[in-house]
C-alpha cells in the first residue's frame, strides 16, 4: 500500500469510525523499527507548527501568549517528543505488566499515529480559530475526549486486552500518576504550564 496524504488521511478517518480495526490496519503496514522516529518526529513537527500558527492568530486578534517555553515552537517540540516517548513506554510497560502482548515497537506506532490523527484535527482547529473561536475550543475538547477514546482502543488492539473500560481505568490511573509526577518536575524547574484550548 502507498502511504499517500490521501490514503493516510482515509486511514485516520477509519480509526475514527473504527478504533479497533484502525488500529489493526496500521500494524498490518510493517513499518520497518528504524522509520518509527523518523515518523514520530515528523508529527510532532506538524504539530509544533499548528501550535506556533495558533500563537500568531492569537497575537494577531489581540490576545497573550503564554510566556517562557511555550511561545517557542523548538520547545514546544521537544516536550512534545519528551511526552510522546513517556506515552510510549508508559503504554508498553504498564500494558506488559497487567500481561499486554504488545511490543514497544508497535506502541510507538500507534502513539505515532494517534498523534497523527490529533495533528488532523489539530488543523481543523487552527482553521476555525482563525474565523469562530468559540467553535475552535468546543473541537478542542472533542478532540480530547477522542483521543481518550482513540487511545483506549489501541491500547486494547494493542496489547491483547478485551475489556475497554478496564483498559480506560487503567490509562486514567497511570495519567493521574504520570501528570504528577509531570507537575512536580515542571514545578521544580520553575515552568508554569498554561491553560489552552489547543490540542
Amino acid at each position: 500500500m502507498t502511504l499517500t496524504l490521501s490514503n493516510l488521511i482515509g486511514m485516520a478517518i477509519r480509526s475514527v469510525s473504527n478504533p479497533r480495526e484502525g488500529a489493526a490496519e496500521v500494524l498490518s503496514l510493517g513499518v520497518p523499527r528504524s522509520a518509527l522516529m523518523t515518523i514520530m518526529a515528523l508529527v510532532v513537527v506538524l504539530s509544533s507548527l499548528l501550535a506556533l500558527m495558533t500563537n500568531l492568530l492569537v497575537q494577531a486578534a489581540g490576545g497573550e501568549v503564554p510566556p517562557g517555553p511555550f511561545s517557542d515552537p523548538i520547545a514546544i517540540g521537544a516536550m512534545q517528543f519528551a511526552l510522546l516517548l513517556l506515552m510510549v513506554f508508559a503504554i508498553f510497560w504498564i500494558g506488559r505488566s497487567f500481561g499486554g502482548t504488545g511490543s514497544l515497537e508497535e506502541a510507538m506506532l500507534l502513539v505515532a499515529w494517534l498523534q497523527f490523527i490529533m495533528v488532523c484535527i489539530q488543523v481543523v482547529q487552527t482553521l476555525f480559530f482563525a474565523i469562530m473561536p468559540a467553535v475552535a475550543s468546543l473541537i478542542g475538547i472533542l478532540g480530547f475526549a477522542l483521543f481518550l477514546w482513540l487511545l483506549t482502543n489501541f491500547v486494547a488492539v494493542l496489547h491483547g486486552f478485551r475489556s475497554r473500560a478496564q483498559v480506560f481505568v487503567m490509562i486514567l490511573v497511570s495519567s493521574v500518576a504520570i501528570v504528577f509526577a509531570m507537575s512536580l518536575i515542571l514545578i521544580f524547574l520553575g515552568i508554569e504550564v498554561p491553560t489552552t484550548g489547543q490540542i
